[in-house]
């Protein structure tokens, strides 16, 4: 089962355009199958930042968890995302 990944941005963030960049092409290299990922526009989507307790963008939530509250290093989103496949696994 893939994991879900959300990126929570805001209209002309630019360091969300880079998290949502650098989250395309991990998932690329991960495997497509294996990560599913979408742009949740917080103000289209705020009930559901919120509940999850983003206060700012970006922020990404790995299967429905809030995991960065900020732009991660492509490092870390890495780490995350592979402890997250191989517990999965």
């Amino acid at each position: 089962m893939p994991i879900q990944v959300e990126v929570f941005a805001s209209p002309g963030c630019s360091k969300c355009g880079h998290a949502k960049a650098v989250l395309r092409r991990l998932a690329e290299e991960l495997g497509g199958e294996r990560v599913q990922w979408r742009e949740v526009n917080i103000l289209d989507e705020m009930d559901h930042a919120v509940a999850l307790g983003v206060m700012s963008t970006p922020a990404i939530a790995i299967d429905g968890e809030l995991v960065f509250t900020g732009l991660p290093s492509r490092r870390k989103l890495e780490q995350a995302l592979r402890a997250r496949l191989e517990a999965g696994a």
